[in-house]
């Protein structure tokens, strides 16, 4: 007895001796931002703990922890391999899984779990990304319900949500877009969105209509590109290289630095294509920079940057016949002129994060960008400069009321933006064929400023364990200077002028019936001011008469998760009613101005499903598929002398479907297929013309492996269009035919077109 007793006595003495006590810090590794109430589990003693807000946490270990929390793939870790910092902090860095129950929506260092959401919300992550061409957006965007990006080239793209932004003359507008926390929407209300690399994204998530105060309540909704971040811990190299039809050629090369308390990426990408169709090349290079560092125990820096040259020529659309019969060549006044346009853009940003205590967080970002533009036009040659500045400062805190968690946040954004805008005469025709534009006399000078400031609050509380409840309002008003410098016939369009204040408010509720449905609503207001552009007459004076869209959206929905979560998706009713829609002419010499004139109403549906067919230990077989149906009409329009109430509304398809079948590995084999059907769009108003409805197949298959445990490699080829398909990528809506020409409507989308290439990184 006595040899067994002194067994137990030494057992238990080298037991507590060989434990541990670990400090540590769980972290996004997308994002580097730190995760709240992640269980923290000591698999030898049996004892957990949770992460506080700062993603803190402290406990005795024998030797191996677990870390779990919805959303992120779970790990476990030997504490005897890793060090900690000087401050006595281990970082363990977890990643987000991509199924769209359990995606975690970073909510700007207060995430939340997306079936909590009281909107709707689509998550977009690098994978889904990488399925197929990275050079184009629009495959990506389309297969989100909801969405649809139309794209005449990689220059001319309109996004819209739920139908807003269709209406556009040019570009897109109607929706907030942020890179990090700056903000890619001007204060012109353009966002710049096609210009972004999308090799430097983690993530891209999509909140549709006006239902998020904290991002400007834009019309359609908000888009926020999250940044990819260095791996925690890790050197790399990255290098990509693609080739396809009609000229493609993509080159991408990134490196990653990344220690405990800092971290780097640099990334470089040349875009290139000699384009379908006349004057349609496009080279775009892009450096962009995404850094991240703390300095002491509760100050967190991030730094964002990307710079962006682009030079593209300008095909614009055709008519019918000439779109059914030579859609390769440009419009007529286009290809002699050689319409082209001349870019550089930059952005540069800086966020502050300081952590008063476990409790309230501060986060400061101070940004700008500038934006310089020669456009060469068959009517004019364009030449603006646009510089922005702006500051954006948020509070977010976490509290118990009634034993019940409340996370509210309260904040500002104001916005500067100067914009000089100079047209001269284009004598193209006075000079031989291949000569392209010239530049003649000055036609106008335009000098524009434009201020804006957000005040917004938001608050989330947890009534019960089954019923969350969102309360939210954002004020916002836009002020602007013109100064005409170029007096024409006497007239001067200089003064002051401004926006009245306009009140957003929004309520929002969020039932979870079971561990199967969730189900939400809110009701919200938003708004859009008009662009520049849509501010102007045809004769470059300023319409003091012009003013904001605004709208209320109703909508029910619900996230489902069935069979053990294989089978998972949401189903979303939504009614939005818009007042004061802005409606584009077009005049004799090809210019455009806009009016305000009518209202609309938005009926849609939208469903998501997913559905993971067979998982195995190398991957998993999934199937999905998305609808969004349309029934988007004007309520009450009238345009001089014409009634288009109840006419379908322009620029918008009667539905949209995505199906597709896709094998996600981590090595080997890999591929995917997307089908997708896009319904007839009314070209005009008047709905007498139509695009016909069309559908499209796109196909990837790739390679993945490595060689070693530092080397990988990744091997892939892709077709678009499969079908070859005839099809109109994209609508001029209104367009008009003047001197006994028909007007251009289409723009004609890419035919059957192939690519493939190589990824290879290296890993210090």
């Amino acid at each position: 007895m006595k040899r067994i007793f002194l067994f137990l006595v030494l057992a238990c003495h080298f037991s507590v001796y060989s434990q541990f006590d670990i400090k540590g810090i769980v972290i996004n590794n997308s994002n580097k931002l730190p995760i709240a109430n992640v269980s923290v589990h000591d698999t030898g003693s049996n004892i957990k703990v949770f992460t506080d807000t700062d993603g803190k946490f402290s406990i005795k270990s024998l030797e191996k922890i677990t870390f779990f929390k919805d959303g992120y793939t779970e790990i476990t870790i030997d504490i005897n391999n890793y060090s900690s910092t000087k401050d006595g902090y281990i970082v363990i860095p977890l990643t987000p899984i991509t199924n769209l129950v359990e995606v975690v929506i970073e909510d700007y260092f207060r995430p939340q779990k997306h079936r909590y959401a009281t909107e709707a919300i689509s998550s977009i992550t690098t994978s889904d990304i990488n399925r197929g061409n990275p050079i184009e957006l629009h495959p990506i965007l389309n297969k989100v319900a909801g969405v649809f990006m139309q794209n005449g080239t990689l220059n001319t793209n309109r996004i819209t949500i739920r139908g807003i932004g269709a209406r556009n003359l040019f570009g897109t507008a109607n929706i907030r877009a942020y890179f990090g926390d700056i903000p890619l929407t001007d204060g012109n209300g353009e966002s710049s969105i096609e210009d972004l690399e999308l090799g430097s994204l983690s993530r891209i998530e999509i909140r549709k209509g006006p239902s998020s105060s904290s991002y400007g309540v834009g019309l359609g909704g908000t888009i926020l590109f999250q940044p990819q971040y260095a791996n925690t811990n890790t050197s790399e190299g990255e290098f990509t290289t693609s080739f396809g039809s009609y000229g493609l050629r993509r080159v991408l090369a990134k490196a990653a630095i990344s220690k405990e308390k800092s971290n780097i990426t640099v990334l470089y990408s040349n875009n290139h294509t000699d384009g379908y169709r006349d004057n349609n090349e496009y080279d775009r290079n892009t450096i962009t920079l995404v850094s991240g560092f703390d300095i002491g125990k509760k100050n967190n820096f991030s730094v964002i940057g990307s710079f962006v040259h682009l030079n593209a020529g300008i095909p614009s659309s055709l008519d019918q016949e000439n779109f059914d019969n030579n859609p390769r060549q440009a419009a007529f006044t286009w290809g002699r002129s050689q319409g082209n346009e001349d870019v550089d853009y930059g952005i540069l940003g800086i966020t502050w994060k300081h952590n008063y205590n476990p409790k309230i967080t501060h986060n400061t970002s101070i940004f700008g960008s500038f934006r310089n533009n020669d456009e060469s036009r068959p009517f004019n040659i364009l030449k603006e400069n646009a510089t922005s500045f702006g500051i954006r400062n948020r509070i977010l805190g976490t509290h118990l009321i009634a034993n019940q968690e409340l996370n509210w946040s309260v904040g500002g954004e104001l916005f500067l933006d100067y914009y000089t805008g100079k047209t001269f005469e284009n004598l193209y025709r006075d000079f031989p064929l291949g000569t392209g534009s010239v530049q003649g006399n000055q036609l106008s000078d335009l000098d524009e400023k434009r201020y804006y400031y957000n005040i917004f609050a938001e608050a989330n509380y947890k009534i019960s364990k089954k019923f969350r409840i969102n309360l939210g309002t954002n004020l916002n008003q836009t002020f602007f200077d013109i100064n005409d410098q170029f007096l024409s016939d006497g007239e001067d369009s200089s003064g002051k002028f401004d926006y009245d204040p306009i009140l957003s408010p929004k309520i929002g509720m969020n039932y979870t019936l079971n561990s199967q449905f969730t189900f939400y609503g809110n009701i919200a207001h938003g708004f859009s001011t008009p662009t520049t552009s849509e501010t102007l007459l045809p004769n470059g004076l300023f319409n003091p008469d012009i003013k904001p869209e605004i709208g209320w959206n109703y909508e029910i929905g619900t996230r489902y998760s069935l069979l053990h979560d294989r089978l998972y998706g949401s189903v979303s009713l939504y009614q939005f009613r818009v007042k004061d829609l802005l409606v584009s002419r077009r005049t004799i010499d090809d210019n455009f101005f806009a009016i305000n004139a009518g209202k609309t109403i938005h009926n849609g549906a939208e469903l998501e499903l997913n559905f993971d067919m067979i998982k195995i230990n190398s991957g998993v077989l999934k199937f999905f598929f998305n609808a969004s149906i349309y029934d988007h009409k004007f309520d009450d329009f009238i345009d001089l002398d014409n009634d288009f109430s109840s006419n379908d509304l322009t620029g918008v398809p009667s539905g949209v479907t995505n199906s597709g079948i896709e094998f996600i590995a981590q090595k080997g084999f890999y591929g995917n297929f997307n089908f997708q059907t896009v319904g007839k769009i009314p070209a005009n108003d008047a709905n007498t013309t139509f695009s016909k409805s069309y559908e499209l197949l796109h196909g990837k298959i790739g390679y993945k492996n490595s060689i070693g445990s530092r080397f990988t490699y990744d091997l892939f080829f892709g077709a678009n269009n499969i079908l070859d398909t005839k099809y109109a990528s994209q609508l001029q809506i209104n367009a008009r035919g003047f001197g006994g020409n028909a007007p251009r409507y289409f723009y004609p989308g890419l035919p059957f077109n192939v690519y493939g290439g190589i990824n290879i990184n290296y890993r210090l």
